[in-house]
């Protein structure tokens, strides 16, 4: 984030905050909540407005566990690690009910299909639903294409559900009851006090009790720190014009969670991933803008499984195409922690897309650890130092 001389000069007012979110994302929302429930008086700044980022350019699919097959999972990370991420999964999504629940925000309760596009996929989905089941968690195993659209197998995860993200997390704004300095671009942060941080943004410099960074793919344009720990992808989407029919009955992810779709609440179709056939152009990157080469392969994909999306004339009926930037870690798990050189500033980012899988969790964790000091366990981000 930068901020010309023209724009800011430093002579903005100096505005003393007790805890200070920014980012008014999901994740920055949520965590003004949790600290408000602390007794804290919260402001939220942010670059643009509510939501506007990442956190309404996806597909509202609120699925639980990591973006790893489940087996998969335990072979990587080891069976603790994955089983208190499955636990924050749950956490996640019981907050995330409560809130849709207090502002009245429809959730499609329609659970989740894990669809195998090949037989060695359908392999992969057969050991993770085993696996799955031996650590007790709910799913449904089919040995075959529930959807008779020419997938393998699926595995169904009837706890999960979907929702329009742009309004749950405005609902989640309301509920916060933080203030709001929108349109507000960061450009500098620095801690040359004990007790207090300055925040310079474009209209105010705030100077601030506490920091919480809920910044995900920006974080590395606001501190070094995160350069290497947080890296921007992009993920792009389109929709159709309302179908005669619903063509899927929960939300859909295949191809090792690379492409996913679901029907909206006005029964467009929405399908959305591909970047892994691009990574070269979808990796490392801030750029919101679609390409075309993406897009053309969301286009075969509804071709091949959902035939019934393309019109008359042959085209695919699309209202409309976007994408939004994502913030990946490393080892795929979200950093909670604070920066090494100013204790006062926190962060929740580096979510690699699962956002509304864990950030609920993530969001209260990260508000205990910046005021209590309480144990952040397998999201600190000290597992990435050094």
């Amino acid at each position: 984030m930068t901020v010309s001389i023209w724009q800011a000069d430093h002579q903005q007012p100096i505005r003393d905050v007790d805890f200070l979110v920014v980012g008014a994302g999901l994740i920055g929302c949520t965590a003004a909540y949790f600290a408000g429930q602390q007794g804290r008086d919260v402001v939220i700044t942010e670059m643009r407005d509510v939501g506007l980022g990442a956190s309404s350019r996806n597909a509202g699919f609120m699925i639980t566990g990591m973006d790893t097959y489940y087996h998969r999972a335990i072979e990587i990370y080891g069976r603790d690690l994955t089983s208190w991420m499955w636990r924050l999964s749950n956490r996640t999504h019981e907050i995330w009910h409560q809130f849709a629940s207090k502002g009245n925000v429809p959730v499609f309760n329609g659970g989740s299909l894990l669809l195998a596009e090949s037989q060695a996929e359908k392999d992969e989905i057969k050991l993770a639903y085993e696996a799955l089941k031996a650590d007790g968690h709910q799913a449904i195993y089919h040995d075959s294409d529930p959807l008779r659209r020419g997938y393998f197998a699926a595995i169904e995860q009837p706890q999960d559900c979907a929702i329009q993200p742009y309004h749950f997390v405005n609902s989640i704004f309301q509920q916060s009851g933080a203030e709001l300095a929108a349109n507000n671009e960061l450009y500098a942060i620095e801690q040359t006090e004990a007790d207090y941080v300055m925040v310079y943004t474009r209209q105010y410099a705030f100077r601030a009790k506490h920091v919480l960074l809920c910044t995900n793919a920006y974080s590395p344009n606001i501190h070094p720190y995160f350069i290497g720990k947080v890296i921007p992808n992009r993920a792009q989407v389109l929709v159709t014009e309302p179908l005669d029919q619903s063509l899927i009955p929960s939300c859909g992810y295949s191809d090792y969670g690379y492409m996913y779709y679901r029907m909206t609440f006005d029964n467009r179709f929405l399908v959305g991933g591909a970047r892994n056939l691009y990574q070269e152009l979808e990796g490392d990157t801030t750029d919101d803008r679609v390409n075309e080469q993406v897009q053309s392969a969301l286009e075969d994909y509804c071709r091949k499984y959902y035939p019934e999306t393309i019109g008359a004339d042959g085209q695919l009926n699309v209202h409309r195409r976007w994408a939004g930037i994502m913030g990946f870690t490393p080892d795929s798990i979200p950093l909670v922690g604070t920066l090494p050189d100013m204790p006062n500033v926190g962060f929740a980012v580096g979510f690699t897309g699962h956002g509304l899988a864990m950030g609920g969790g993530t969001a209260e964790i990260a508000v205990d650890h910046l005021l209590h000091g309480a144990d952040a366990h397998y999201l600190h981000s000290k597992r990435l130092d050094g």
